[in-house]
């Protein structure tokens, strides 16, 4: 009887071995495509401030300044330097963390985008939490009863709740918990440090509010993924070897079906963080989207270039992520398919 786990050891180890391989092959190849990919990205946002003819001298002084005090604005700033010595500073700057100091106030870009960034994390991980759980639950009953009246009314209901438009949403939520019922406060953001009652009160409704779409997706993803597996030869093989009906949905259909569905969760998180803005503006949020708008209408191209950068390496992050949980559930990745 003491045999059986030592001879299934090296079976274990094996395969062991063999999920460090695909995770350590996963991360090579993702850091190889994420290198180049950041390098032109950067070049290309720096080069935002040549293309658009910006300057924090016509800011300051307005259009009507004299080319002389140009001059000596700009080379304040270095602006007068060749283009490619100022790409290189700006560069070696940012791997550092550091994005300068913003054209309109002076203040530092870091700590701004810092700011924001926490207030627009802080929602997005609870609009993708709600948005997960409640879309790959319903996916998963969709599937389960496909082609019954509870599909139909999931599906119809997703496909509801996806032309619904966040501030919308988020209007609604204000007047029916904050307003009608005093339930939650209608806005403004209180630092988890500060609490986690008071916290999770502030930013609960709006991320409700960003949470339908991703529900919605997530949902309708994962019943076509689920649908897809139950008519795959494996599962009528698995059917006719006796397995129960439990076990062939959690071992086999469930694990070849989520794959699309956990793509979408990976494409939603870093819009929820960035393309908030409006629900922002409806419960007084000062957020990473918010930033990134007032920068962009202030002509604030240093901000908008720190926002930028960020962005590129949220999305390229998150998809990382998404791609090794994808590596470790989905056997079809596991085979390189």
């Amino acid at each position: 009887m003491a045999a059986e786990p030592v001879a299934a050891r090296p079976v274990l180890v094996t395969r062991a071995r063999r999920g460090l391989g695909r995770v350590l092959v996963t991360l090579a190849r993702s850091v190889g495509i994420f290198i180049p990919v950041f390098f032109v990205a950067t070049f290309v946002t720096f080069a935002l401030r040549a293309m658009s003819g910006l300057s924090p001298a016509r800011l300051q002084l307005g259009e009507d300044a004299t080319p002389e005090a140009i001059h000596n604005i700009e080379s304040q700033w270095g602006l007068d330097r060749p283009f490619l010595v100022q790409y290189w500073h700006w560069f070696t700057d940012v791997l550092h963390g550091q994005f300068g100091v913003s054209w309109v106030n002076g203040a530092d870009i870091s700590t701004l985008i810092g700011l924001g960034l926490g207030v627009s994390l802080s929602v997005a991980v609870i609009a993708l939490v709600l948005g997960a759980v409640l879309g790959l639950g319903l996916g998963t009953v969709a599937a389960l009863r496909r082609g019954t009246w509870v599909d139909r009314a999931i599906t119809g209901f997703a496909t509801v709740i996806s032309v619904m438009p966040p501030f919308v949403v988020g209007i609604v939520l204000v007047e029916v918990f904050a307003v009608g019922l005093d339930l939650l406060p209608s806005g403004g953001y209180i630092p988890p440090e500060n609490g986690i009652g008071p916290w999770l009160a502030h930013v609960i409704l709006p991320a409700l509010a960003l949470s339908f779409d991703v529900v919605a997706d997530v949902a309708r993803q994962l019943r076509t993924g689920l649908v897809s597996a139950y008519r795959e030869n494996y599962v009528l093989g698995a059917l006719v070897r006796g397995l129960s009906p439990r076990r062939i949905f959690f071992r086999h259909v469930l694990r070849n079906g989520m794959g699309p569905a956990l793509a979408t969760i990976g494409i939603k998180f870093p819009s929820l963080v960035g393309a908030s803005v409006v629900t922002e503006w409806i419960f007084g949020l000062q957020g990473f989207g918010r930033f990134a708008n007032d920068s962009a209408q202030a002509g604030d191209v240093p901000a908008v270039q720190g926002v930028l950068v960020v962005s590129v390496v949220m999305v390229v992050t998150f998809n990382l992520l998404i791609n090794i949980v994808l590596g470790r559930v989905t056997p079809a990745s596991q085979r390189g398919v």
